[in-house]
Formats: C-alpha cells, structure tokens, sequence
C-alpha cells in the first residue's frame, strides 16, 4: 500500500506528515526518503538541481561528518512521521513543489527505497498576504542548529561580536520576512495610528515611523504608547523603555503616552489605503515592535485588509490616547465584535480590560476548547488562567491530539505573576523563562531551559548552539524564547478556528491591561499556525529528548549524547502504543481533512 502525506503550508515553511499502513508490521522499516522537485539552489543561488532528497543532519553511524552538511534520505531516511523542508529559500517563495515520500526498508548496509510504494505530495506555497490576510512567523532560533551554522558560515569565533552588516543579516535570518513588515504597511499610506507597548527596535521600526512623520507630518501619524517608568528598589524609578523612541519621534507623529492600566500591551498599527484617507488596513498580533521582539523572541503578526476591522482598531486608538481610567476602559466595547468575512476567513475582535467580573474572552476559548474534535494546539507566553489550562489537559484526557509549548510556569510562579501585575509591578523574567512542552496531558511534559543550548550540552557531532544573540552580554535574567500567544483548535479539522493576538490569556490581561483578542476562522490560516507551531515544538521537544536519553543512560557532566538513527524499527514503536501522543498524531496529521 501507498504511503498517504498531507501537507501544512507556511509562506515559509513546508511541513509534511505521512504515515504508511505496512509500517506497523515490517521490521526491517527504517523510516522515509523524500524527494523535492524543482531541487535546493546551489550555494551562490544561480543554479537549482532539478530535484533534492530532502536532508537529515543524523545517519546510521551518527552525524553527517560535515557539521555544515547533512545526509540526503534515500541513505539516511527519516524516523518520524513528519518532517519539514528546512530548504525554502527566499528565491523560493510562492513556488511551487512536488514532495515524493517513500518507505525504506532493509538494513543499513542494504537499504530498499520502495518507489512503488511512494506518496506523492503537490504543493505551492501562500504568500505572505493572500485573500486579505497577511501572515507572518518569525524564526527566533538562536538555540538552533540552523542559526549556529548561519553564525559558522560568517566566520565568527565563539563570544565575537558582528559587525554591523553581518549582525543585520543574521536578525534579518532570524525575522524570516517579519522585518518588511513596517514599510509594507507604512510605504502606500498617508495617516495611520498606533498603539504600541514597546517601540525600541533601531532596524526596521523606528525607521519606518521616522520615515512616514518626515513623509506626512506629525498630524498624520499618532503613537499611544507604554508610558510606564520602570520601578527600583531603594533609587529613583527608570523612565520608560520607549522614552529615547519618545525623544527621537518628537516633532514628527503625535505622541500620547498611556499609563492608567497596568500595562498598555497592544501592538498595532492602522493604516488608510491609497486615495482614500479611512482605516483600511491593520496590523497586530503578539510581537513587540523591539528587535528582539522581531527577531530573537517567538512571535507572529497579521496584516488584515478589512476596513471594518481596521475602523474598530482606529476607534480603539483614539480611545486609548485619552488615557482612561481601568474602569473607564472597560466599559468602551466589552464583549467580542460582531464576525467580519475577510477573504475565505471569518474574523471578529475583542478588547481588555473586560469590565470587572467578567470573562467573556477567556471563557469564550475554553468552550472552543471543550468542543473541539480532533486536536488543541497551544503556544503561550504565560498562561496562568486555571481554567485555560485545565481546558487544553482535558482535551488531552480525553484523547484528543494535544501539544503545548510555553515559558515554563508552576502554581507558585503563576500566583507571584499575578499579584505582581495585580500590584502594577514588572513580571520577574527569571521565571518565566524556561520552556515547559506538553504531550497528551498535564503529567506528560518536558521541562527545558537555557542551559541547554550550550557547547557543553551539544550532542557529539552538532555544531555547538547559542544562548544569546552573537555579541549580546547575558542579561540580568534567562531571556524569553516563546512570546507566543496563541491557540490552534482543530487545525487538521474541516472547521479549526485560531485564537491569537497580544493577550497573554491570563486574569490579568483581561482585567487590567490593554490588549487585543483575534479569533479567525479559516482553513489555510490554522495549516500556517500548526505548521509553524510544530516547527517550534519539535525543536525544543528533539533536545528535550536527548537530554533525557543523556540522563537516562548516565552519562557525566563532561560527556555528550551521541544520536544516531535505529538500525531497525525500533524507533517507530511509539507510534504505534494506542492512545500515546505519537500515534494520535501519526494518524491525524496524515490523514485526509475531515469533513465533520
């Protein structure tokens, strides 16, 4: 029988997921070889190779040898059941693909690519703005091994500094297109407005919002922004992180600084639309307009072209830059908006703070949640609502496909965030730093943290991987890696709809912050976010993994994991234990979309 693959597509990333009905009684499977058509560019983008076999970095007797290269999979096949093109170059984009994926057999010094048996994929990648959408995910992989070898390739030693240059292409790498954001918002506009927490970011941002106040005067373009002074004990507080962005747009856009909530967390900008001066177009989502925020943290931003959608933005702007009141906030338009058809997409709003009590945003997802079909997918910055939480674990229990990843959180830390953004106090980044991935429950989880991206944990063979930015002095604190803030309900469903914007989910900010809540309904934009959520889950999930193996087989503190793929079918044992995580995903990731 014929391998079945199904295809999660990103304007930058292609995942696919296959699976194979032989699989489970052959004992000589050894995973799957893939082969692209067009192929990977060569190394000066002149020239394609007419088709590629994708790569794996792992072989039978360990790591390809070149820590630079890896082992195509007709020779070194993959033992998953799904896997990404990691080759999508940006000569690449909205191209289109044919995947062949086939089951290997044998031994490793015999290996039998059995063609007849091939799946066969096509598949053309959506651009970035399509049907009135536009999606962005950035990298935000320092602790990677593709950054370390984008950081190899310059020729860097270890603990050196870029120059200006290199440093800009390795953010631009790292922002994975978010960083044209700004001027393809700002470029074919005349007035805009925004709403923005942070707004430090000296590569893209700033200069952007320069650009446009010198282009259009500052009565064209209006900032509300975080004005609160970071607090210290025993000296004088700090003035506001965007105070030098205050001082550099002074003249140039209107500025009205927001501190009578606790944070002003939204991150947006409308926009008119050429000849004509309304709100037509908005951008939001959970990226602060700092670089780290666009290149090292993980996050998203949509632009929407919806002058409906963009109106409600704008009127939400031009309320917040009269610095109401908690109170006052809450009663400007509690609830969610009515839905707005954009594109194939069904969109609707909602704003905090909610009046004192209520729940209507939170609530509202923990039904989506308890509803849901086939599977919940959840990418948190900090999600300390108990009952969010208790949601998503129960939709495990009760067997559905569910996967977490967010900045690990324990009852006492999420109580100690709470108080602490109760009291208008700044949140103790020390912990919230570490990583916490979910799989199938509460009690099945992975706890990781920065120490281990290191060249002391690195398995043998890997090129060693960053913790910070190259350059960058250690912080005060573990830096934030997920800032994600966003759910996936159903993604692999005929009906999955996407929670997502600047709301870490929690009491607080429903209660006593500025935020925006999107809920979209839509097919191709739920494939972008599990594919671009897995890519991340099954990062950190990979060296979770090892680090367990590591401490499973004993091996010292001076010592690093050797990896290597299974000479036999082993490995695929997991997929196969009923009711593991594993093989509810096998089965619905592969399986074709169902109709409900």
């Amino acid at each position: 029988m014929t391998v079945s693959v199904r295809s999660y597509l990103s304007p930058t990333l292609v995942l696919l997921a296959f699976d194979w009905p032989d699989a489970a009684s052959r004992s000589d499977f050894l995973g799957f070889a893939i082969r692209r058509t067009p192929g990977f560019w060569s190394a000066d983008g002149k020239t394609r190779a007419p088709d590629s076999w994708l790569p794996n970095r792992l072989t039978f007797d360990g790591p390809a040898a070149d820590t630079q290269g890896d082992a195509p999979t007709d020779q070194a096949p993959i033992q998953k059941f799904m896997w990404w093109d990691a080759r999508i170059d940006p000569q690449d984009r909205d191209a289109s693909f044919r995947y062949d994926v086939y089951p290997v057999v044998g031994t490793p010094a015999n290996l039998q690519v059995l063609d007849a048996q091939a799946g066969v994929c096509d598949v053309v990648l959506p651009a970035h703005i399509e049907d009135g959408i536009g999606t962005w995910f950035n990298r935000a992989v320092v602790s990677s091994q593709a950054f370390a070898k984008q950081v190899a390739a310059l020729g860097l030693a270890p603990n050196e500094a870029p120059s200006a240059a290199q440093a800009l292409k390795l953010r631009t790498w790292l922002a994975n297109d978010m960083e044209q954001v700004f001027a393809q918002m700002l470029d074919p506009a005349s007035r805009a407005v925004s709403a923005v927490y942070h707004l430090t970011d000296s590569l893209w941002a700033l200069p952007a919002f320069d650009a446009f106040g010198r282009r259009h005067g500052a009565a064209s373009l209006a900032i509300v922004y975080d004005a609160h002074t970071t607090a210290r004990k025993g000296k004088p507080p700090l003035p506001s992180p965007n105070q030098p962005a205050v001082d550099a747009l002074q003249g140039l856009v209107t500025l009205a600084p927001r501190d009578r909530t606790h944070i002003m967390h939204d991150k947006f900008i409308v926009t008119d639309a050429p000849s004509n001066p309304a709100p037509a177009r908005v951008l939001t989502g959970s990226a602060n307009f700092t670089t780290e925020g666009l290149t090292e943290q993980a996050n998203v931003l949509h632009a929407f072209d919806s002058p409906a959608l963009a109106a409600l933005y704008n009127e939400r702007a031009h309320a917040l830059a009269g610095n109401p009141s908690i109170a006052e906030t809450a009663r400007l338009s509690p609830g969610w908006s009515a839905p707005m058809t954009i594109g194939s997409a069904q969109v609707r709003v909602a704003y905090s703070p909610e009046p004192a009590g209520q729940r209507t945003e939170i609530d509202t997802i923990v039904a989506a949640i308890a509803a849901a079909k086939h599977s919940v997918s959840f990418c948190l910055f900090m999600p300390t609502d108990a009952a969010l939480r208790d949601a998503c674990f129960a939709a495990g229990d009760r067997g559905l496909m569910m996967f977490g990843l967010v900045n690990r959180i324990n009852a006492g830390s999420a109580t100690k965030a709470d108080a602490a953004q109760q009291a208008g106090q700044s949140l103790d980044a020390a912990t919230l730093a570490n990583l916490e991935l979910y799989h199938r429950s509460r009690d099945n989880h992975d706890v990781i943290d920065a120490s281990y991206f290191s060249p002391a944990t690195v398995p043998q063979g890997f090129e060693p991987e960053l913790r910070l930015f190259p350059g960058e002095p250690a912080p005060a604190f573990p830096p934030v890696v997920i800032h994600h803030k966003f759910i996936v309900i159903d993604a692999e469903g005929a009906n999955p709809v996407v929670y997502t914007g600047s709301a870490n989910m929690s009491r607080n900010s429903e209660q006593y912050n500025d935020e925006n809540l999107l809920e979209i309904r839509d097919k191709r934009i739920a494939a972008i976010y599990l594919a671009e959520f897995l890519r991340l889950y099954e990062h950190y999930r990979a060296r979770a993994l090892a680090i367990h193996a590591k401490q499973q087989h004993g091996t010292g503190a001076g010592t690093h994991a050797r990896l290597a793929l299974a000479p036999d079918s082993s490995w695929a044992k997991k997929y196969y234990v009923a009711g593991s995580p594993e093989e509810k995903a096998r089965i619905a990731l592969a399986s074709t979309a169902p109709t409900d």
